[in-house]
């Protein structure tokens, strides 16, 4: 996938911004109950959409927003699928209710339609059943470590199944599980070290809001045990192989060379990719690059994106309520115990 080098092309928004969107949708996707696949599916669209339009800093929570709405649609039951009344009132009025329906007609058709993904937790629920069904703590961390890698560029580059196998690997790790080396691949090493790295050096840094999601006892406190073992020192390690014996070699008068084998070079390495198209101009498509005035862009000096959104906070949760109980995000329709955000938005 070509993700990471059109977001280095894109004018406006930059790498910093993503863990921004990616906390709001977290919560979003979690104040209306909607099942694990519909979020990995909406920052898949996500991607794919910012890979093929220029898209701006008053744009980005938008397309944030069109991207779960669609998501939504295609995985989750109708009755959990938030109105766009629903979209316009999380977003503080910032945007009205046309434009979410110009933004999802504008996402699909960038996107060709094209909605149907095997997502990471798909790959997992698999993983968790094959060889041996895993047992829920395990689940549960490594269902917290696969949503850490929605957040950072490093993962982008990565399929679903790798990034479901190497957030398994390090859970197991972590709880203290038996290794299955014959799946430790090098993609998959890779992946544990680059969640092993950011956890050692940058555990503080984890989004709050995923921090409270999987601290409650109904996620196995997943959360709380991954950042106590990592403020305590623990790292990942990587298992060595025994050397293996070495083979007698016969004495010979004559030396044979070896044949050498044909050298590669490293053109296709190169970082440099083509540059991402911009949307064509269309007078009736408020989201096209070329349609917007000067005046309309956003300051390139020092661009900031951050989701518009209304928050009261709430401290200790209650251990006794599962998570859809007692909601601690703190939008000021979820401060209630028990209150549906769809008949409080009504």
């Amino acid at each position: 996938m070509g993700t990471t080098s059109s977001m280095d092309q894109q004018p406006e928004i930059k790498w910093h911004m993503r863990p921004c969107l990616v906390e709001f949708l977290v919560e979003l996707h979690f104040t209306f109950r909607l099942r694990p696949e519909t979020l990995y599916l909406t920052l898949n669209i996500v991607d794919r959409y910012v890979s093929r339009r220029i898209v701006y800093i008053k744009h980005y929570q938008l397309v944030g927003c069109a991207a779960l709405w669609i998501a939504a649609k295609f995985e989750d039951a109708k009755e959990r699928v938030p109105t766009v009344q629903e979209l316009v009132h999380y977003c503080r009025d910032t945007y009205d209710e046309s434009a979410f329906i110009q933004m999802e007609g504008h996402v699909l058709a960038t996107i060709q339609w094209t909605l149907g993904h095997p997502t990471a937790e798909a790959w997992l629920r698999m993983m968790c059943c094959v060889p041996s069904v895993e047992e829920p703590k395990v689940q549960h961390v490594a269902r917290f470590l696969m949503e850490i890698t929605l957040f950072y560029r490093e993962f982008v580059r990565f399929p679903a199944s790798a990034i479901a196998l190497g957030s398994l690997t390090l859970a197991r790790f972590l709880c203290g599980k038996g290794r299955r080396l014959f799946e430790e691949t090098e993609e998959c090493l890779q992946i544990v070290e680059h969640l092993d790295n950011r956890l050692a050096k940058h555990v503080n840094d984890l989004s709050e809001t995923l921090i409270k999601k999987y601290s409650y006892a109904f996620y196995s406190k997943a959360a709380t045990f991954v950042v106590q073992s990592y403020l305590q020192g623990g790292r990942f390690v990587r298992h060595v192989a025994p050397p293996l014996p070495m083979t007698p070699v016969r004495p010979s008068n004559s030396v044979v060379g070896t044949p050498m084998s044909a050298t590669t070079t490293a053109s296709d390495l190169s970082d440099d990719m083509p540059i991402t198209p911009t949307s064509p101009y269309f007078s009736s498509d408020p989201f096209s690059s070329s349609a917007m005035s000067d005046d309309d862009k956003e300051n390139f000096s020092s661009p900031k994106f951050e989701p518009l959104t209304n928050k009261l906070h709430v401290e200790n949760p209650p251990e006794q309520f599962l998570p859809h109980d007692f909601v601690q995000f703190g939008r000021q329709t979820l401060h209630n115990l028990n209150v549906s955000p769809r008949a409080m938005v009504s």
